[in-house]
């Protein structure tokens, strides 16, 4: 597959990437090299990882412990303590060995150690290759509020290599699945139609597609100050039930593609009531992700902690809560103010 190029960066592709990789630490004259994995990369891809990819010596693997529930700061302390540990110093490369969680994380620890030392990106999930990949979003949650704390950063480059994605459970590719509908619905609606019915969306040729969308919006929109923000569908209320999720023992923890599922359903509803999304586009939306997501069951006091949420969005400003809508299929519009009695019609919508 050929390599796309991001703003200061190159997203490649299996051999490609290998011979990047190579070539790269070749000519850089690194001090050190590190890894960071979680317990899962490191038993099932950092063999695959220094065996088949890296041409190089490792001076120290980082391990911290997998899981939206330890991308904080004090997991950014350990590894920043651990490479001090190890002498780093700004001419030092992290390479991060993982998901989204851990590809966040790494990239705000390299970004701020010693004020920035380059880092290099392997995303190890569907979700963290097709919507992590691109961008240069770093960053933690604040308590169970996500991504509250972080940089836009660039990678020195983003290493795909679906290998990695054999030894995922069923839900992980699936929780990645909703990122690349996601990608359909707000920009493509001949590929939200090749994708919707679940066959091979792990095919090189649609993960290279997804990348490419997100790719497109980030450079014209590189901080987020118009366009990009229509990646954010689904995600307004799909953040604030994942962060609900995650601080109630009670509630079933939901992985971040199926609470955006959630959210897009629901963003749906507000885009036919506001934006002139279709009806039939609506039930098609909702039809789609049900076929693929299991129904989460949210009683009336949920809901009501789930919207107080809704106040910690990254895009609000001046006080408003602002949404990313669609006009169609294809089609997305940005900061669109909601009324509040829309909220309670949306979910009552989702649970019928």
């Amino acid at each position: 597959m050929e390599s796309i190029i991001s703003q200061s960066y190159e997203v490649h592709f299996g051999d490609l990437a290998k011979a990047a990789l190579k070539q790269h630490i070749a000519k850089s004259d690194y001090s050190k090299v590190f890894v960071l994995v979680d317990e899962n990369t490191k038993k099932y891809c950092l063999p695959f990882f220094k065996m088949e990819i890296l041409d190089y010596p490792v001076n120290a693997v980082f391990e911290v412990e997998s899981g939206e529930n330890n991308k904080n700061i004090d997991t950014c302390v350990k590894v920043w303590e651990l490479l001090s540990n190890e002498d780093g110093d700004r001419k030092s490369l992290l390479i991060n060995l993982g998901g989204g969680v851990l590809t966040d994380l790494g990239g705000f620890v390299a970004s701020t150690f010693k004020r920035g030392i380059d880092f290099i990106n392997i995303p190890t999930t569907l979700l963290s290759i097709v919507d992590a990949s691109v961008g240069g979003k770093t960053g933690v949650d604040l308590g169970v509020l996500k991504n509250q704390i972080g940089v836009i950063n660039q990678p020195v480059m983003v290493l795909v290599f679906t290998e990695f994605l054999k030894t995922l459970e069923p839900r992980q590719l699936v929780s990645g699945y909703a990122e690349m509908l996601k990608h359909g619905l707000i920009s493509d609606q001949e590929y939200w139609t090749q994708l919707k019915g679940g066959e091979k969306f792990t095919d090189s040729e649609h993960i290279q597609k997804s990348i490419a969308i997100k790719n497109k919006v980030v450079l014209e929109d590189p901080t987020e100050k118009g366009l990009r923000k229509i990646l954010n569908f689904g995600h307004t209320l799909g953040h604030a039930i994942e962060s609900y999720c995650l601080d109630n023992p009670e509630k079933k923890t939901l992985l971040h593609g199926e609470a955006i599922a959630v959210g897009m359903i629901l963003e749906g509803y507000l885009s036919h009531e506001l934006k002139g999304l279709s009806k039939l586009s609506l039930e098609e939306i909702k039809t789609t992700f049900l076929q693929h997501f299991e129904r989460v069951d949210f009683t009336d006091e949920d809901i009501e902690s789930i919207l107080k949420l809704l106040k910690f969005d990254k895009k609000n400003t001046h006080g408003d809560i602002n949404f990313v809508l669609l006009h169609s299929i294809g089609e997305a519009v940005s900061d669109v103010k909601v009324p509040e009695e829309l909220f309670e019609k949306a979910f009552a919508y989702y649970k019928e």
